[in-house]
């Protein structure tokens, strides 16, 4: 128990009600999935809720079910209503974070941006926040500043209506779409294959970014903290997985990177293949420098990806951990596949390719 992050929550109850309301077709909010989610991160040790609780009588009883502590914020006029249930949210979160050393974690659900600087300041004190909000009310201000935040559309047991969609794509079905069925398979739409592409292309960069940065051994549990640094709002469920490891074996299954055992049980350390793809990518560059070269040996680096492309479509540098594709041209030069140099009278990069 010891090892486990103690969590305190707080909601801004009226920002994640009426969000929910607004955008998911009236439906109205529901505490359990919110706390399903936090029970996998850790133990919850406080659970505060901020609202003027007698707009939302059926919400109090349901929250008080599941022992959240309801802080009244009686009805004001117009903004000094709101912004005195912030600042009071604001106050009791800083205020027990100086207070109780052993809360590690930090919940803060709204999607309102005035809570920006609180993030940053409990994060200041070296405490994790994550953030819980609306998808379509949340301000793109406040995913970025948490540590992780999750949207309350995509947590599991939560029912979107099916003529929502995600990502403001569905709106344009019903226009081209007029007939009832149609939306159907909007919510199940099978962007899988362009989107774990897109991911292999990230976690591939990742992993050679903490490989140079760091003289140890890259785990799983490190990859996806630096995963959710890059982005706080990133879940493997978002691209069909159920667990990290799961993602993990389907990328190293298709040799975008590799896995060992690790230092510890079910934290593998991740590696980038070291021959496979990415010989056959220095392969394939010196083969396509042979054919393209003049008189003079030497092909220019630009429009000479696109050529990589005709010979083989899939190539991409950036799913084998390169940020670019000169990057990717350096390493070939430096295992010897090819030479590459500047030329001032060209204006770019010239490559010669070398004899196996």
């Amino acid at each position: 128990m010891d090892q486990e992050d103690r969590i305190a929550l707080f909601l801004d109850y009226e920002n994640l009600a009426l969000g929910a309301r607004d955008h998911r077709g009236g439906m109205a909010f529901d505490f359990r999935p919110v706390a399903d989610a936090l029970a996998e991160r850790g133990r919850v040790v406080v659970r505060r809720a901020y609202a003027d609780w007698s707009y939302f009588d059926e919400d109090r009883r349901m929250l008080t079910r599941s022992h959240v502590e309801l802080i009244e914020i009686p009805q004001r006029m117009g903004a000094s209503r709101k912004n005195a249930a912030d600042i009071k949210m604001a106050v009791d979160a800083v205020e027990l974070a100086f207070e109780r050393d052993y809360i590690s974690t930090f919940v803060i659900c709204t999607g309102d941006s005035d809570f920006t600087p609180l993030v940053h300041k409990l994060r200041e004190l070296n405490k994790r926040v994550i953030g819980v909000g609306v998808e379509k009310s949340t301000s793109a201000l406040l995913p970025p500043a948490c540590d992780e935040f999750l949207f309350y559309d995509r947590l599991e047991g939560v029912e979107v209506p099916e003529a929502r969609g995600r990502r403001a794509r569905p709106a344009r079905v019903p226009e081209p779409q007029p007939v009832g069925q149609e939306p159907e398979p909007q919510p199940a739409e099978e962007e899988a294959p362009r989107d774990v592409d897109t991911l292999a292309v990230l976690v591939a960069q990742t992993v050679a970014g903490l490989q140079g940065s760091s003289s140890g051994a890259v785990t799983a549990s490190t990859l996806k903290r630096t995963l959710l640094r890059k982005d706080p709002t990133f879940s493997e469920s978002d691209y069909g997985f159920r667990t990290f490891g799961e993602l993990l074996r389907h990328l190293a299954a298709h040799n975008v990177i590799e896995l060992a055992e690790g230092p510890a049980k079910g934290d593998p350390e991740v590696s980038l293949p070291e021959h496979g793809d990415r010989e056959v990518a220095f392969g394939l560059l010196r083969t396509v420098v042979q054919e393209l070269a003049g008189s003079d040996g030497t092909v220019a680096l630009s429009g000479l990806k696109n050529q990589l492309r005709r010979a083989r479509p899939d190539f991409s540098e950036k799913k084998l951990g390169y940020r670019s594709f000169l990057q990717f041209c350096k390493a070939a030069a430096t295992s010897g596949v090819v030479e590459l140099r500047w030329s001032p009278e060209d204006d770019d990069y010239l490559l010669t390719a070398k004899a196996p």
